[in-house]
């Protein structure tokens, strides 16, 4: 059964199952001008219009729906700048994005790796999705983005030439893969991990997600801050090893606490016990799983950056592991008159 998300005023989103909808309609929590989404529909859209036998009007009869905000709150909507772009390399990628006269791609403090003549960057306070936002929304947007680890401010790369195309790119920090993701496709919303977020088109909200689940907080490998993005553009995230995309239509699906990347809305994120007792403290997979369920898409990594920082510390022979594949004695001997 399909799964559906709502809107308030407030632009808060609720999610409700299929057959609780006439319920829901008939108490006065979706109104016709209700901003309502399901898995399969490109964008929000009125329920009036996708929803119009519980109304009991012809579908229609309710005028377009207004885009929903970028940021999830108030104030004006932003429209996100439309940017093409193009991958390069492999396992340390980059991804080079190309932008029109006047357009803006907004980047992680230190992501950038070059940039081409006529575009010009700014650090800015904020994702620039709220431009009329005042001073206290701004440091208010800041102070959460703090709570992430990242840095308070991102860089605002904007072609201020007359004519032309130019080219901006952006590196991954540590082997991986970067991944592109159409918010207008997903639903307007990704919730990812909290350092996944490399850039994306300037109008893309770039906020943070409070775990409410006690459980999924403490034990779920992410904790409680989760990173949000909103929009209806473009944005690159970047996760470690080889990506996995999953769609799931209803099922469930369990995870290595830290393999997840980020989800759709539609996804409820949980956790439970890994097996038996014997299975959890012995069977090498950690004590608690991961547990996604809904309608939607994933995004898996095979190898999370911690993992492999762990590997790489435990075995460096200067916190203590054995130095392999020096080819002879002499390696050995040659580190001693260096005095490693």
């Amino acid at each position: 059964m399909a799964t559906w998300h709502y809107a308030d005023a407030n632009k808060q989103q609720f999610q409700i199952d299929e057959s609780q909808l006439p319920a829901a309609i008939q108490q006065g929590a979706i109104g016709p001008n209700t901003p309502v989404w399901t898995s399969g529909m490109p964008n929000w859209q009125l329920a009036g219009q996708v929803l119009a036998q519980h109304f009991g009007v012809p579908g229609g009869g309710v005028s377009a729906p207004p885009p929903m905000s970028a940021s999830g709150g108030g104030g004006a909507p932003v429209q996100s700048h439309e940017i093409d772009y193009e991958i390069f390399g492999d396992d340390m990628q980059i991804v080079e994005v190309e932008l029109d006269p006047g357009e803006t791609v907004i980047a992680e403090a230190g992501a950038m790796n070059y940039l081409e003549q006529d575009i010009q960057f700014e650090a800015k306070m904020g994702d620039g999705s709220q431009p009329d936002q005042g001073l206290m929304g701004k440091l208010l947007a800041v102070g959460k983005r703090a709570l992430t680890g990242e840095s308070i401010f991102m860089t605002h790369f904007t072609h201020r030439g007359a004519s032309g195309k130019r080219r901006v790119a952006f590196a991954a920090p540590y082997p991986g893969k970067i991944i592109p993701v159409n918010l207008a496709q997903v639903g307007g919303e990704l919730t990812c991990q909290k350092d996944a977020f490399l850039c994306a088109a300037l109008g893309t909200s770039v906020s943070i997600a409070l775990n409410r689940k006690l459980g999924a907080g403490f034990f779920g490998g992410e904790g409680f801050i989760l990173q949000r993005l909103k929009g209806d553009g473009m944005a690159f995230i970047h996760a470690g090893g080889t990506i996995v995309e999953r769609q799931l239509n209803g099922e469930t699906l369990r995870v290595d606490t830290g393999c997840l990347v980020a989800f759709s809305p539609g996804i409820e994120y949980n956790i439970e016990r890994a097996g038996n007792l014997k299975s959890m403290f012995f069977g090498g997979e950690g004590l608690f799983l991961a547990t996604l369920q809904g309608h939607g898409k994933v995004w898996l990594q095979s190898l999370p950056f911690s993992r492999m920082a762990d590997r790489i510390l435990a075995h460096a022979p200067s916190a203590g592991g054995k130095a392999t594949g020096e080819g002879s004695v002499l390696g050995g001997i040659g580190r001693l008159l260096d005095g490693d």
